[in-house]
Protein backbone atom coordinates (compact mmCIF):
# COMPACT_ATOMS: atom_id res chain seq x y z
CA UNK A 1 0.00 0.00 0.00
CA UNK A 2 1.32 3.04 -1.00
CA UNK A 3 2.16 6.23 2.22
CA UNK A 4 -0.82 8.62 0.31
CA UNK A 5 -3.47 6.13 -0.15
CA UNK A 6 -5.31 2.80 -0.64
CA UNK A 7 -5.99 1.03 -4.02
CA UNK A 8 -9.63 1.36 -5.20
CA UNK A 9 -11.66 -1.68 -5.03
CA UNK A 10 -15.37 -0.33 -5.96
CA UNK A 11 -14.09 0.97 -9.57
CA UNK A 12 -15.89 0.89 -12.73
CA UNK A 13 -14.41 -1.67 -15.01
CA UNK A 14 -14.42 0.58 -18.04
CA UNK A 15 -12.56 3.30 -15.71
CA UNK A 16 -10.07 0.31 -14.77
CA UNK A 17 -9.52 -0.19 -18.50
CA UNK A 18 -8.74 3.34 -19.21
CA UNK A 19 -6.20 3.78 -16.51
CA UNK A 20 -4.46 1.56 -18.82
CA UNK A 21 -5.32 2.91 -22.05
CA UNK A 22 -4.49 6.66 -20.75
CA UNK A 23 -1.55 5.55 -18.79
CA UNK A 24 -0.35 9.19 -18.78
CA UNK A 25 -2.52 11.69 -16.42
CA UNK A 26 -1.99 14.58 -19.44
CA UNK A 27 -3.93 12.44 -21.86
CA UNK A 28 -6.63 11.97 -19.27
CA UNK A 29 -7.20 16.06 -18.87
CA UNK A 30 -10.51 17.30 -19.31
CA UNK A 31 -11.00 21.05 -19.12
CA UNK A 32 -14.21 23.07 -18.08
CA UNK A 33 -14.90 26.78 -17.03
CA UNK A 34 -17.05 27.48 -14.17
CA UNK A 35 -18.79 30.97 -13.68
CA UNK A 36 -19.42 31.31 -10.07
CA UNK A 37 -21.82 34.23 -9.25
CA UNK A 38 -19.99 36.70 -7.71
CA UNK A 39 -22.88 38.66 -5.79
CA UNK A 40 -23.83 36.14 -2.85
CA UNK A 41 -20.27 35.61 -2.23
CA UNK A 42 -19.58 39.45 -1.84
CA UNK A 43 -22.42 39.97 0.08
CA UNK A 44 -21.57 37.32 2.55
CA UNK A 45 -17.84 38.57 3.14
CA UNK A 46 -18.95 42.12 3.63
CA UNK A 47 -21.43 41.01 6.43
CA UNK A 48 -18.60 38.91 8.01
CA UNK A 49 -16.02 41.83 7.93
CA UNK A 50 -18.70 44.08 9.70
CA UNK A 51 -18.87 41.10 12.04
CA UNK A 52 -15.35 41.46 12.49
CA UNK A 53 -14.62 38.43 11.01
CA UNK A 54 -12.02 38.49 7.66
CA UNK A 55 -12.96 35.40 4.93
CA UNK A 56 -11.25 35.46 1.64
CA UNK A 57 -12.48 34.21 -1.59
CA UNK A 58 -10.15 31.59 -1.61
CA UNK A 59 -10.69 30.28 1.73
CA UNK A 60 -14.46 29.95 0.96
CA UNK A 61 -13.73 28.19 -2.39
CA UNK A 62 -11.38 25.71 -0.59
CA UNK A 63 -14.40 25.40 2.03
CA UNK A 64 -16.65 24.41 -0.71
CA UNK A 65 -14.43 21.97 -2.29
CA UNK A 66 -13.75 20.24 1.02
CA UNK A 67 -17.33 19.95 2.51
CA UNK A 68 -17.89 18.79 -1.69
CA UNK A 69 -15.33 16.18 -0.73
CA UNK A 70 -17.40 15.22 1.93
CA UNK A 71 -20.40 14.04 -0.56
CA UNK A 72 -18.12 13.13 -3.23
CA UNK A 73 -15.15 11.32 -1.91
CA UNK A 74 -13.93 10.18 -5.80
CA UNK A 75 -13.29 13.56 -6.08
CA UNK A 76 -9.75 12.86 -4.29
CA UNK A 77 -8.84 9.70 -5.58
CA UNK A 78 -5.47 9.41 -8.32
CA UNK A 79 -3.92 7.00 -10.85
CA UNK A 80 -0.90 5.73 -10.68
CA UNK A 81 0.99 3.31 -12.75
CA UNK A 82 -2.34 2.28 -14.50
CA UNK A 83 -3.70 1.73 -10.99
CA UNK A 84 -6.39 4.07 -9.40
CA UNK A 85 -5.85 4.96 -5.30
CA UNK A 86 -8.25 6.38 -2.57
CA UNK A 87 -5.90 9.03 -0.76
CA UNK A 88 -5.73 8.69 2.96
CA UNK A 89 -5.15 12.97 3.48
CA UNK A 90 -6.48 16.03 1.93
CA UNK A 91 -3.85 17.91 0.89
CA UNK A 92 -4.05 21.52 -1.16
CA UNK A 93 -1.71 23.30 -3.11
CA UNK A 94 -0.75 26.59 -3.42
CA UNK A 95 1.67 28.92 -4.54
CA UNK A 96 2.76 31.87 -2.24
CA UNK A 97 4.70 34.90 -3.65
CA UNK A 98 7.95 35.79 -1.37
CA UNK A 99 7.47 39.02 0.62
CA UNK A 100 9.49 42.11 -1.63
CA UNK A 101 9.92 39.99 -5.08
CA UNK A 102 7.42 39.28 -7.67
CA UNK A 103 9.73 36.98 -9.38
CA UNK A 104 10.52 34.66 -5.73
CA UNK A 105 7.65 32.50 -5.44
CA UNK A 106 7.32 29.26 -3.34
CA UNK A 107 4.87 25.96 -3.94
CA UNK A 108 4.10 23.99 -0.86
CA UNK A 109 0.59 22.70 0.67
CA UNK A 110 -2.02 22.67 3.10
CA UNK A 111 -3.28 19.48 4.99
CA UNK A 112 -7.08 19.73 6.05
CA UNK A 113 -9.36 17.40 7.17
CA UNK A 114 -13.50 16.66 6.16
CA UNK A 115 -15.41 18.08 9.13
CA UNK A 116 -13.20 22.07 8.72
CA UNK A 117 -15.46 24.95 8.29
CA UNK A 118 -14.55 27.90 6.64
CA UNK A 119 -13.24 29.68 9.98
CA UNK A 120 -10.70 26.92 9.91
CA UNK A 121 -9.80 26.70 6.58
CA UNK A 122 -9.00 30.73 6.76
CA UNK A 123 -7.04 30.11 9.83
CA UNK A 124 -5.10 27.07 7.91
CA UNK A 125 -4.74 29.62 5.18
CA UNK A 126 -3.21 32.59 7.15
CA UNK A 127 -0.98 30.51 9.06
CA UNK A 128 0.79 28.75 5.43
CA UNK A 129 0.86 31.95 4.02
CA UNK A 130 2.63 33.70 6.88
CA UNK A 131 5.09 31.01 7.13
CA UNK A 132 6.00 30.66 3.22
CA UNK A 133 5.81 34.54 2.83
CA UNK A 134 9.03 34.80 4.95
CA UNK A 135 11.95 35.57 2.93
CA UNK A 136 14.31 33.62 5.21
CA UNK A 137 12.38 30.83 5.49
CA UNK A 138 12.33 27.81 3.13
CA UNK A 139 9.79 25.04 3.18
CA UNK A 140 10.54 21.43 2.97
CA UNK A 141 10.07 21.74 -0.58
CA UNK A 142 12.62 24.18 -1.12
CA UNK A 143 15.00 22.94 1.01
CA UNK A 144 14.67 19.13 -1.45
CA UNK A 145 15.25 21.49 -4.55
CA UNK A 146 18.21 23.22 -3.05
CA UNK A 147 19.57 19.91 -1.85
CA UNK A 148 19.26 18.62 -5.54
CA UNK A 149 21.20 21.20 -7.16
CA UNK A 150 24.02 21.89 -5.32
CA UNK A 151 25.74 18.59 -6.75
CA UNK A 152 26.28 18.81 -11.13
CA UNK A 153 23.78 15.83 -12.27
CA UNK A 154 22.14 15.44 -9.40
CA UNK A 155 19.05 16.98 -9.87
CA UNK A 156 18.53 14.45 -13.23
CA UNK A 157 19.29 11.19 -10.81
CA UNK A 158 17.15 12.31 -7.94
CA UNK A 159 14.13 13.24 -10.03
CA UNK A 160 14.50 10.01 -11.83
CA UNK A 161 14.80 8.10 -8.76
CA UNK A 162 11.28 10.21 -7.37
CA UNK A 163 9.40 9.12 -10.16
CA UNK A 164 10.85 5.41 -10.15
CA UNK A 165 9.76 5.25 -6.40
CA UNK A 166 6.53 6.73 -6.57
CA UNK A 167 5.37 4.97 -9.44
CA UNK A 168 6.16 1.34 -7.35
CA UNK A 169 4.58 3.03 -3.98
CA UNK A 170 8.55 3.56 -3.03
CA UNK A 171 8.22 6.61 -2.32
CA UNK A 172 8.73 7.76 1.56
CA UNK A 173 6.26 9.67 3.49
CA UNK A 174 8.66 12.53 4.24
CA UNK A 175 9.43 12.97 0.59
CA UNK A 176 5.41 12.62 -0.21
CA UNK A 177 4.88 15.40 2.41
CA UNK A 178 7.31 17.87 0.99
CA UNK A 179 6.17 17.12 -2.72
CA UNK A 180 3.53 20.26 -4.22
CA UNK A 181 2.74 17.23 -6.71
CA UNK A 182 1.14 14.62 -4.22
CA UNK A 183 -1.92 16.82 -3.65
CA UNK A 184 -5.62 16.68 -3.61
CA UNK A 185 -6.07 19.32 -5.76
CA UNK A 186 -4.13 22.45 -7.17
CA UNK A 187 -5.45 26.29 -6.51
CA UNK A 188 -4.19 29.57 -7.54
CA UNK A 189 -6.26 33.32 -7.44
CA UNK A 190 -4.99 34.39 -10.75
CA UNK A 191 -7.23 37.22 -10.15
CA UNK A 192 -4.86 38.68 -7.48
CA UNK A 193 -2.22 39.20 -9.77
CA UNK A 194 -5.00 40.79 -12.45
CA UNK A 195 -4.77 37.46 -15.13
CA UNK A 196 -7.89 35.79 -16.15
CA UNK A 197 -7.97 32.37 -15.25
CA UNK A 198 -6.39 29.25 -16.91
CA UNK A 199 -6.52 25.33 -17.47
CA UNK A 200 -3.79 24.79 -15.34
CA UNK A 201 -2.11 21.15 -16.06
CA UNK A 202 -2.25 18.21 -13.74
CA UNK A 203 1.51 17.39 -13.73
CA UNK A 204 2.74 13.84 -14.78
CA UNK A 205 4.85 12.97 -11.84
CA UNK A 206 2.87 13.12 -7.99
CA UNK A 207 -0.68 12.33 -7.58
CA UNK A 208 -2.71 16.02 -8.27
CA UNK A 209 -6.11 15.22 -10.21
CA UNK A 210 -7.91 17.97 -9.72
CA UNK A 211 -6.62 21.80 -10.70
CA UNK A 212 -8.67 24.98 -10.20
CA UNK A 213 -7.60 28.53 -11.13
CA UNK A 214 -9.50 31.65 -10.41
CA UNK A 215 -9.55 34.44 -12.95
CA UNK A 216 -10.74 38.31 -13.22
CA UNK A 217 -13.90 38.65 -13.18
CA UNK A 218 -16.38 39.35 -16.20
CA UNK A 219 -20.13 39.40 -17.09
CA UNK A 220 -21.75 36.62 -18.08
CA UNK A 221 -25.19 37.00 -20.15
CA UNK A 222 -28.42 35.38 -18.21
CA UNK A 223 -32.09 34.80 -18.93
CA UNK A 224 -34.43 36.82 -16.64
CA UNK A 225 -37.49 35.95 -18.28
CA UNK A 226 -38.09 37.72 -21.68
CA UNK A 227 -34.55 39.80 -21.25
CA UNK A 228 -31.56 39.36 -20.61
CA UNK A 229 -29.06 40.54 -18.53
CA UNK A 230 -25.83 40.28 -17.35
CA UNK A 231 -24.12 38.47 -13.94
CA UNK A 232 -20.39 38.93 -12.35
CA UNK A 233 -18.94 36.09 -12.19
CA UNK A 234 -15.71 34.75 -11.31
CA UNK A 235 -14.26 32.35 -13.96
CA UNK A 236 -12.80 29.09 -12.43
CA UNK A 237 -10.75 27.31 -14.98
CA UNK A 238 -10.81 23.55 -13.48
CA UNK A 239 -8.76 20.63 -14.98
CA UNK A 240 -9.80 16.81 -14.03
CA UNK A 241 -8.54 13.76 -14.68
CA UNK A 242 -11.44 11.70 -15.93
CA UNK A 243 -10.13 8.31 -14.70
CA UNK A 244 -11.18 8.80 -11.35
CA UNK A 245 -14.85 9.39 -11.45
CA UNK A 246 -17.84 8.98 -13.89
CA UNK A 247 -18.91 12.26 -16.29
CA UNK A 248 -21.89 12.34 -14.54
CA UNK A 249 -20.37 12.30 -11.13
CA UNK A 250 -18.20 15.25 -11.72
CA UNK A 251 -20.98 17.23 -13.02
CA UNK A 252 -23.25 16.42 -9.83
CA UNK A 253 -20.19 17.41 -7.49
CA UNK A 254 -19.68 20.37 -9.42
CA UNK A 255 -23.02 21.35 -9.44
CA UNK A 256 -22.90 20.91 -5.43
CA UNK A 257 -19.73 23.12 -5.60
CA UNK A 258 -21.52 26.06 -7.04
CA UNK A 259 -24.25 25.69 -4.67
CA UNK A 260 -22.13 26.11 -1.63
CA UNK A 261 -20.65 28.89 -2.65
CA UNK A 262 -24.37 30.56 -3.51
CA UNK A 263 -24.98 29.53 -0.16
CA UNK A 264 -21.70 30.30 2.04
CA UNK A 265 -22.65 30.74 4.85
CA UNK A 266 -23.76 26.65 4.79
CA UNK A 267 -19.82 26.13 5.17
CA UNK A 268 -20.06 27.88 8.72
CA UNK A 269 -20.64 24.36 10.51
CA UNK A 270 -18.83 21.29 9.82
CA UNK A 271 -20.55 18.64 7.90
CA UNK A 272 -24.02 16.50 8.97
CA UNK A 273 -22.20 13.26 7.42
CA UNK A 274 -19.08 12.52 5.61
CA UNK A 275 -19.05 9.86 2.67
CA UNK A 276 -15.62 7.74 2.86
CA UNK A 277 -13.83 5.52 0.42
CA UNK A 278 -12.79 3.37 3.10
CA UNK A 279 -12.83 3.08 6.60
CA UNK A 280 -10.79 5.32 8.97
CA UNK A 281 -9.85 6.83 5.73
CA UNK A 282 -8.38 10.37 7.06
CA UNK A 283 -7.70 9.22 10.45
CA UNK A 284 -4.02 7.87 10.99
CA UNK A 285 -2.85 10.53 8.55
CA UNK A 286 -4.42 13.02 10.88
CA UNK A 287 -3.56 11.11 14.00
CA UNK A 288 0.26 11.36 12.64
CA UNK A 289 0.04 14.99 11.57
CA UNK A 290 -0.75 15.53 15.13
CA UNK A 291 2.23 13.49 16.76
CA UNK A 292 4.67 14.95 14.37
CA UNK A 293 3.43 18.72 15.71
CA UNK A 294 3.87 17.59 19.16
CA UNK A 295 7.10 16.75 18.51
CA UNK A 296 8.19 20.00 16.64
CA UNK A 297 6.67 21.91 19.22
CA UNK A 298 8.37 20.25 22.28
CA UNK A 299 11.40 21.02 19.99
CA UNK A 300 10.86 24.46 19.92
CA UNK A 301 10.56 24.69 23.58
CA UNK A 302 13.48 23.37 24.21
CA UNK A 303 15.43 25.34 22.07
CA UNK A 304 13.18 28.51 21.20
CA UNK A 305 15.82 30.09 18.87
CA UNK A 306 15.51 27.75 16.62
CA UNK A 307 12.89 28.28 14.02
Amino acid sequence: MRADGKKTKDVFPMYMVAAHLMSRRYDAMNMITLDIPLEPIRTYLNKKKKEGIFLSHMGLFIAAYLRTLCEYPHLNRFVVNKKIYSRNEIAVGMVVLKAGDINNETMSKIYFEPEDTSFTVQERIDRYVEDNRKTDNNNSTDKIIKSLLRIPGLLTVGVGLFKFMDRYGLLPKSIVDASPFHTSMLISNLASIRTNHIYHHVYGFGTTSLALTMGNLHDVPKHKGEEVASERCIPVGLVMDERIATGVYFAQAFRRFRDYLAHPEKLELPPERVVFDFENQYLKQKLRREKLLAKKQKKLKRNPNNN
